[in-house]
């Protein structure tokens, strides 16, 4: 038990080293734990948010709903630059080359800043007609236009705090990204309430005070992983020349990073064509869909910890030249994911109900939630090696491979499913949630069989 604790605390602690030797369950406690407590503080932006702006207006909630849904396309692209992020400095650590690490750290910052500038020009000009294009009533719209050019306006920040962490979770030093989330976590549920109900002698701003407080929260996080790279870890100091631009790099990073934002493109686009075919059914339901999308996110994103975890072992054992510790090591995740994730569906099932009634006291919304809650959470088991294969073969570099899968199982599969559901066969809503789990059983048969092939471990970064 004392050995347990000193590994915790080491791993909540940090420490600035590869895993490419020792005990494979050690590398994959000391990852896991800060990327599972990062994951878990990612995710509690979402349900801090939808708690507080719960208690202004359903129209509030749905105007996050259908915000967020397009939004997911921003955070697509610092997904697939934090997956490059990982895959590339991974296996420069392993490879035990920091130089071109930092030099790979440096083009990720340009990489984001510059994509993410062309976003929040366009999303805040058009965030009015992108709400309407949504589906949004006039009310949800008067509400919700602001919030929604804020989101878009922050994307420089949300492009940062991804792509840094997948940085520094490739390096090993997954302790400082976990930090970061924390604060920014810390600010944003101390300013939400105070911004959207009006504390004091700041004014009531309602859902655009949801918006600045995750903002401002965002931007202090990412100010403390720049001046932890800068001044505080020493493996990854970068200086003013890992920032110029370096043409053969970037071009590498790209390769890579377009494969990882385009599946996650698509995965997103396949959720918002699933909000707009909810939205015909009216913004109660809307609402409720949107609660339970908030508490799965919190619920299943630790998870996401233990896949993470995956992906940077991959990296660096590739790097090191050891495939077979590599390929161990993903199989051994998967197994703690499911354990994990089986045992937290039976929870959400038997209590689906009372979760959604934290949030909200509107019957429809609260029916409609726990219907998504309880068939959802069904596919968990599934979730478990899907997102752990998927993860791993990005950190392996082999980002086409699931780019293709998941054109495969949301767009031919998902989407049109959830279609015939709700409408040729009458299920309504009920039709778009069952099609959720569907479309991942398949993703995650699907993803097995090419990583048992195992052509990632001949994948170069």
């Amino acid at each position: 038990m004392k050995k347990w604790f000193q590994l915790l605390r080491q791993a909540i602690g940090g420490s600035e080293e590869s895993f490419t030797e020792g005990s494979i369950n050690r590398a994959i406690f000391l990852l896991s734990v800060p990327m599972i407590l990062e994951m878990v503080m990612e995710s509690l932006f979402a349900v801090v948010d939808i708690f507080f702006v719960s208690k202004v207006s359903i129209e509030a909630v749905a105007t996050v709903g259908l915000t967020e849904s397009v939004i997911t396309l921003v955070y697509s692209v610092a997904i697939g630059l934090s997956t490059a992020a990982t895959a590339t400095i991974a296996r420069r650590v392993g490879e035990g080359n920091m130089a071109q690490a930092k030099r790979a750290i440096g083009q990720v910052i340009l990489i984001s800043l510059t994509v993410s500038a062309v976003i929040a020009m366009v999303g805040t000009f058009f965030a009015g007609d992108i709400l309407r294009l949504m589906g949004a009533d006039p009310k949800v719209i008067e509400t919700g236009t602001n919030f929604a050019r804020i989101q878009f306006l922050s994307s420089p920040v949300v492009m940062l705090l991804y792509s840094l962490s997948g940085a520094l979770r490739g390096a090993g030093s997954a302790a400082t990204a976990m930090r970061s989330l924390i604060i920014a976590n810390c600010i944003n549920m101390i300013l939400g309430p105070i911004l959207i109900f009006g504390v004091g002698p700041f004014p009531e701003l309602g859902v655009t005070g949801a918006a600045l407080a995750t903002a401002l929260g965002r931007t202090v996080g990412v100010g403390y992983q720049l001046y932890s790279l800068v001044k505080v870890n020493k493996t990854l100091a970068l200086v003013w020349e890992d920032l110029r631009p370096h043409r053969e790099t970037i071009v590498t990073m790209i390769k890579v990073a377009a494969g990882g934002t385009g599946q996650f493109l698509i995965s997103s686009a396949s959720w918002i064509f699933l909000t707009r075919i909810l939205a015909e059914f009216g913004s109660d339901v809307v609402a409720g869909y949107t609660i339970a999308i908030r508490v799965i996110m919190f619920t299943l994103l630790p998870a996401w910890g233990l896949a993470n975890a995956a992906a940077t072992l991959v990296g660096q054992n590739l790097g090191a030249q050891k495939p077979e510790r590599a390929e161990t090591s993903v199989w051994r995740c998967a197994l703690f994911n499911l354990i994990f994730l089986v045992g937290l569906s039976l929870f959400m099932f038997i209590w689906a109900e009372t979760i959604i009634g934290w949030f909200t006291t509107d019957a429809l919304a609260i029916e409609t939630g726990k219907m998504a809650l309880r068939v959802i959470c069904l596919g968990f088991g599934f979730y478990a090696y899907s997102m752990v294969v998927i993860q791993s073969l990005n950190g392996a570099g082999d980002t086409k491979t699931p780019t293709v899968l998941n054109i495969i199982c949301f767009w031919m599969i998902q989407i049109p499913m959830a279609y015939l559901l709700a409408f040729t066969f009458q299920l309504g809503p009920l039709g778009v949630f069952i099609s959720v789990p569907g479309a991942e059983a398949i993703l995650a048969v699907l993803g097995i069989w090419p990583f048992k092939l195992g052509n990632w471990k001949l994948v170069k970064v």
